[in-house]
């Protein structure tokens, strides 16, 4: 390849790896598997090995793709906490062996098996647990100490421990955590978590402990990083000593002479992923003696003396046996495969979601066929093609709801079927949930388990029932006491101040998000002024759209709608937007983030250009004020500088906020 070509395709892979790296390590939100990631990598790493000048110290190869949030602490980690190099064969795993031995080492190794969390530190202090901390960038994390604290599995006091102690672990949650979080997601319509690895994540950074503390999250604790007070010798050594201190450490961790016995320990963990209770996505290899490990030493990223081994994703073949379509909150008609059962990753599935219409389409799937299923992430099964036809017409959805048999529909520009009737009772019990949940109205222990039992008894069919429940019919309720029912009341009645913004998300108005209701309620300040509002008027909004003003429009004008505001109001429910003035220091500006910030992220920088009055738009144009741009900004950035739009980065972004607080306070 010539060097144009390979510079070309460097960059590319560049900014796509970049990319995604944000979304896996800061937004716990990621777009690819596995796999597909470890191809993009795998590529962009033979290119630097083939053209060495293309690479520098910023590179993907050459630093850990986290950042710390700018919602906790930084903490500045004392020992560096590497990531491992990922290896896809036997064969590399013998070339390792090789490297440590051309280095003049004879090794012992210890081989574990990969859990696929979140990397954290616990520190010590004379047995006491004091701080932890996530890995960010492998130099910078943030502090969690609080919401690691309620997991049980990490012990608050060591007996007999060393003067100081940090250890390494890895947060992660069990499949049947994972099972619960999606099924509570389901309900409540919100995207669920496709593996195990990004909720523990997502769990472990939320800023209550208390929606920490009840994920299930669990640890296994695999490096010992600092010690005082205690010399050990041998990575085998130091596990042994932290199981007596009372850590929960790798349970395979066995030690071996030579390298065909650590492969032999590889494939016997690998047959036995699917049989644990939390997912691995590979088995770690690494040299035992630590002065052997000093003597290796690492590279910018990667230590030399350990590699991870990845397994690779595991697919079966199974027949079409039937496609149920059950209907959501919002009325949208979900398709599921139902096939033969087939053993994938150690359980066996015998159900997938098939998105939708378009979805079944683009497979071209029908009943009978033979299709082939995988899971994402090891644990959600998907179905990824059809393998042998039965038919050359694929499934047909049903044209009536099949929960109340009215008419289905589908919008312009959507790829969803919805049911046309909002009184359809497989609606209900969601609509009651989202209502209830803490994005919107915050009724605190309403939750699932309730919400079905107010339904099944039909004491609640629409949010304004919530309101005429009284404390007799919630004694009728399973485990419910006399506390618990005068807790939920005082809920309900503390729910009616949420303010217009509040209540409008938890309509649950189609295309109408929690962002899109607090500028319909900043906008308009009150339910009757929106009521009396044309297409005009909402169109004004910056940031709507014809859709989103359709949406709106359609849902003021049913008749149900008007009955059940009227009845909230009647209740009491504030329909006045309550909530703080925006301010004004970007008023009048559009904004688009691109790149890595070094503190903010970029769902906390288009929060705060809002809250200053600003405008965040996706895309670089001649209506951009500022592209505000961090590492590996990309395209935007070279499209900003070709229209010749300031480019600012975060430093000079938070001083045009801070000028007009100074401004203020200065009054």
């Amino acid at each position: 390849m010539e060097f144009e070509a390979a510079r070309s395709e460097w960059s590319a892979l560049r900014a796509e790896i970049e990319h995604h790296n944000h979304l896996y390590y800061d937004l716990d939100a990621p777009e690819l598997d596995d796999f597909e990631y470890d191809a993009l990598t795998r590529r962009f790493r033979a290119l630097e090995e083939e053209f060495p000048q293309l690479a520098d110290e910023t590179s993907p190869t050459q630093h850990v793709g986290g950042t710390a949030s700018s919602k906790f602490e930084k903490v500045q980690h004392a020992v560096k906490m590497e990531s491992l190099q990922d290896v896809f064969s036997l064969d590399e795993v013998r070339d390792f062996d090789r490297r440590v031995r051309e280095a003049g080492i004879v090794p012992q190794y210890v081989t574990e098996a990969k859990i696929d969390g979140l990397s954290v530190s616990l520190e010590y202090e004379n047995g006491v647990f004091v701080r932890g901390s996530t890995r960010g960038d492998g130099v910078v994390g943030e502090d969690v100490t609080e919401n690691l604290a309620v997991i049980r599995d990490i012990p608050k006091k060591l007996a007999g421990a060393p003067e100081f102690l940090e250890v390494r672990g890895e947060v992660y949650m069990p499949h049947a955590a994972l099972t619960a979080l999606r099924a509570q997601q389901e309900l409540e319509e919100k995207k669920k978590n496709k593996n195990p690895r990004n909720a523990a994540a997502g769990s472990l950074r939320q800023k209550d402990s208390a929606v920490t503390a009840s994920r299930g999250l669990s640890v296994f604790v695999f490096n010992l990083q600092q010690i005082r007070g205690r010399e050990l010798h041998s990575h085998k050594e130091s596990l042994e000593y932290l199981a007596s201190l009372g850590f929960p450490v790798s349970p395979r961790r066995d030690r071996f002479d030579d390298i065909e016995g650590v492969i032999r320990e590889i494939e016997s963990i690998g047959a036995l992923r699917g049989s644990l209770e939390y997912d691995i996505d590979g088995a770690v290899v690494k040299v035992d003696d630590f002065a052997q490990r000093d003597a290796l030493g690492s590279t910018n990223k990667f230590p030399r003396w350990a590699v991870a081994f990845k397994y690779p994703p595991e697919e079966k073949d199974s027949k079409l046996l039937d496609i149920e379509v059950s209907v959501g909150r919002t009325g949208v008609l979900t398709p599921t495969a139902v096939f033969e059962p087939v053993l994938l990753a150690g359980t066996t599935v015998s159900r997938a979601i098939l998105h939708n219409e378009a979805f079944i389409r683009q497979l071209g799937v029908n009943i009978g066929d033979t299709i082939r299923v995988r899971k994402a992430g090891d644990i959600i099964p998907e179905v990824i093609a059809v393998t042998q036809r039965v038919s050359e017409s694929p499934f047909e959805m049903p044209h009536i709801c099949p929960s109340c048999g009215a008419p289905v529909a589908r919008q312009e520009d959507e790829a969803a079927l919805r049911c046309t009737n909002p009184e359809c009772p497989a609606q209900a019990l969601r609509n009651i949930i989202h209502f209830a949940s803490r994005g919107a109205m915050d009724i605190d222990g309403l939750g699932e388990a309730v919400a079905q039992q107010l339904t099944e008894k039909g004491y609640v069919r629409s949010a304004a029932d919530i309101y005429d429940l009284t404390r007799e019919q919630l004694l009728e309720l399973d485990k419910f006491k006399e506390k618990s029912a005068d807790n939920l009341l005082a809920a309900i009645e503390a729910s009616k101040g949420r303010g217009l913004e509040k209540l409008l998300f938890g309509l649950g108005i189609r295309n109408i998000g929690a962002k899109a209701a607090a500028l319909l309620a900043e906008h308009f300040g009150s339910m009757d002024a929106l009521r009396a509002a044309t297409a005009d008027d909402i169109n004004a909004i910056d940031g709507f759209g014809g859709i989103m003003t359709d949406s709106v429009l359609d849902f003021l004008s049913k008749d149900g709608t008007h009955d059940l505001l009227a009845r909230l109001a009647a209740a009491g429910v504030v329909m006045v937007h309550t909530g703080p003035e925006k301010k004004d220091a970007l008023k009048g500006l559009t904004f688009v983030v691109t790149g890595t910030l070094p503190t903010l992220s970029r769902a906390e920088a288009e929060a705060l250009i809002s809250e200053n009055g600003g405008k965040a738009a996706s895309s670089v144009s001649k209506k951009t004020s500022y592209v505000l741009a961090g590492e590996a900004a990309g395209s935007k950035l070279t499209k900003a500088n070709s229209l010749g739009i300031p480019v600012i980065d975060e430093a000079a972004f938070l001083k045009m906020i801070d000028n007009e607080r100074e401004d203020t306070n200065g009054i």
